[in-house]
């Protein structure tokens, strides 16, 4: 449908341009026909005009200023109407890439409404179909999303694809693979082009199932973006790429407000989460009870997770997080979670346990950086710490510190973000453009 109204606006653009080219030739280069002979009395006209009757052969024209004034004026409709078609056809071949996102994993959400700052319709957020489109660079994006977006049954508008999936465990790569299956069946009967993948990795990194698909391996798929600290990371073909807001829960893209950088906040700190047996989260609380720094925190344990949130306990999160100098982030599976992005949301100065956690993910030893590497790479201003028993120096110099210096913090640390999705959106357009268009036009 939307293939056929550019086609229509095309055409469109097309036929005004005739029309306007055929317009100025009628104006400036059809022959014209010899004027009428005036009568003699109109040749002397009224007092005042008889001594300006004759310029050598030509009569004295008295509406000749009209005349030019509207030559003048169909010359400058002209040139606009050039300029117009010139315009149209330079962002035609600006725009040189059409990329279709297909969104099979929440992870999508973030890459669109919060990387890409893009919108959806119809916002509301359990819609079976939801789409959007946005140019960015020489690239004109359109982004597919919802249950209804199944292999076979939605139009392939652009011979670039991206497709997001979930590779977090076998149920969720067994849906993923069959996306690979169908991407790959259109680049055999050549209806697309490339293919990149954003994947929702495994939290312990175990992702060999998609190293086939890759075509340096010999599959079809050009470009990998993967989260966490994939070892495979190798700035050419596969990339880091950022966990980001759990938007499987529906967190919002936040605005920030003058309250929420200048208001004094009610709570050093927060932990709202779970409390795994025998894990660093036991030691967290355990801390913060001996010292009573609990009672200066908004902490919440419970001892199940829970993958979705009731309206309350959404908002109590949410409230934490705004009313809360510091966001506790204790490791889980792995040490990224979807708590360090939510907390730059709202200004929450984000404490991390930076530890390695088990798995197949880069470990220190190979990668200095690791774990967190994109972030620390991007100079990510959080305060990072081996041992929650760092934290009750922390706090304490949290509560000697000014309102005006927390300002300051959030200051820095919401542009930082700001900053980062952005540098993020570049990376991932400049990646694909690099990829996918032929190198004389790269």
């Amino acid at each position: 449908m939307r293939a056929a109204r550019r086609r229509l606006c095309s055409a469109l653009i097309v036929a005004y341009g005739l029309f306007s080219l055929y317009a100025a030739y009628t104006v400036f280069l059809r022959p014209r026909r010899p004027a009428a002979p005036r009568s003699h009395r109109d040749r002397h006209g009224p007092r005042g005009f008889t001594d300006h009757v004759a310029l050598g052969n030509e009569e004295w024209n008295p509406w000749d200023a009209d005349e030019k004034n509207q030559l003048a004026a169909s010359q400058q409709r002209y040139e606009a109407n050039l300029k117009m078609i010139k315009y149209a056809r330079s962002h035609l071949e600006q725009t040189s890439l059409r990329v279709q996102i297909w969104g099979k994993a929440a992870i999508g959400l973030y890459l669109w409404q919060h990387i890409f700052g893009g919108h959806l319709e119809p916002a509301d957020v359990i819609a079976q179909w939801r789409e959007g489109s946005q140019n960015a660079g020489k690239t004109y994006f359109s982004f597919l999303t919802g249950p209804s977006v199944v292999p076979g049954y939605f139009s392939v508008e652009a011979e670039h694809v991206v497709l997001v999936l979930n590779g977090r465990e076998p149920a969720k790569i067994a849906y993923a693979t069959q996306w690979l299956h169908y991407a790959q069946t259109l680049m055999e009967t050549r209806k697309i082009q490339h293919v990149a993948v954003v994947l929702l990795g495994n939290e312990q990194c175990n992702n060999a199932w998609i190293q086939p698909y890759l075509k340096r391996n010999g599959g079809f798929v050009n470009l990998l973006f993967v989260t966490y600290d994939y070892a495979f990371v190798n700035e050419e073909d596969t990339f880091q790429w950022p966990l980001g807001v759990a938007t499987y829960r529906n967190f919002p893209v936040v605005e920030p407000s003058w309250s929420m950088l200048h208001d004094p906040r009610s709570y050093l700190c927060n932990f709202l989460g779970t409390i795994y047996k025998n894990s660093s989260r036991e030691t967290l609380i355990k801390i913060l009870k001996q010292d009573g720094l609990d009672k200066l925190c908004w902490i919440a344990a419970r001892e199940q997770w829970q993958p979705q949130e009731t309206n309350e306990s959404f908002k109590n999160y949410q409230d934490a997080l705004l009313q809360s100098d510091l966001t506790l982030c204790p490791v889980g599976i792995n040490t990224e979670c979807y708590r360090i992005y939510e907390a730059c949301s709202y200004g929450s100065l984000p404490v991390i346990e930076d530890v390695m956690t088990p798995g197949d993910c880069g470990n220190s030893s190979a990668y200095h950086s690791a774990p967190l590497q994109l972030l620390k790479t991007m100079g990510a201003p959080f305060v990072f710490i081996k041992n929650w028993k760092e934290l009750p120096a922390i706090l304490e110099k949290e509560k000697k510190m000014s309102l005006q210096e927390k300002i300051q913090r959030r200051k820095k640390l919401l542009e930082w973000y700001q900053n980062f999705k952005a540098w993020m959106r570049q990376k991932f357009i400049n990646t694909l453009e690099n990829s996918f268009l032929p190198s004389d036009k790269g």
